[in-house]
């Protein structure tokens, strides 16, 4: 896939991890309560930004906490109406969340880097084509869950070491969901 020759419409799907794409990252911890949740700078404007240019903009997150008993999934839930109050409050949208509760040790389907989530979405939203997909996440176990599915992969992040140490995994590093937005989809610009 080409960088310069993509247009992007409303038949493109938008998959976003959440944990340090969306939120700030608890080191070695969960987010588990509505207060904990903290936007990263910038994302409620990508999201507003990001908006018109997709058909579909859905989050796929492992949430293993779940799974670990440290929330119920009614505890997640109100964490994702308030991220979705938010975002809905600031013109930005997100169509479906998805979550996957099992633990690591699982070895679920459902749980990145594996197709589950992407599958049930797809599912859900029949014009759903991987092809015409872009999924960013902070993480390898994001980059390689899109590109299992034939996606094209954002990182998020402060640093580019995945993007250097697995450069096949990678499409484009951008170091926070604002400047992603900003860069690719400011304005008309429906270009990479």
């Amino acid at each position: 896939m080409n960088l310069h020759s993509m247009i992007i419409d409303r038949g493109w799907t938008l998959f976003l991890d959440r944990d340090g794409v969306i939120n700030r990252r608890i080191e070695n911890g969960y987010v588990r309560t509505p207060e904990e949740f903290e936007f990263l700078p910038g994302v409620k404007e990508a999201l507003k930004i990001l908006n018109p240019f997709f058909g579909r903009i859905l989050v796929v997150s492992n949430q293993q906490g779940v799974g670990k008993g440290l929330m119920t999934e009614a505890e997640l839930t109100r964490i994702h109406d308030k991220m979705l109050e938010e975002i809905s409050y600031h013109g930005g949208r997100i169509d479906q969340i998805y979550f996957c509760p099992d633990r690591e040790d699982e070895w679920s389907l459902y749980r990145k880097p594996g197709p589950g989530m992407a599958l049930r979405a797809r599912k859900d939203y029949p014009g759903i084509v991987f092809k015409k997909s872009i999924v960013a996440g902070d993480s390898l176990v994001d980059m390689l869950f899109g590109k299992r599915l034939g996606m094209f992969s954002v990182l998020i992040g402060p640093d580019n070491h995945l993007a250097l140490r697995y450069p096949k995994c990678v499409d484009v590093h951008s170091p926070d969901l604002l400047a992603f937005a900003t860069t690719f989809f400011s304005g008309n610009n429906k270009k990479f």
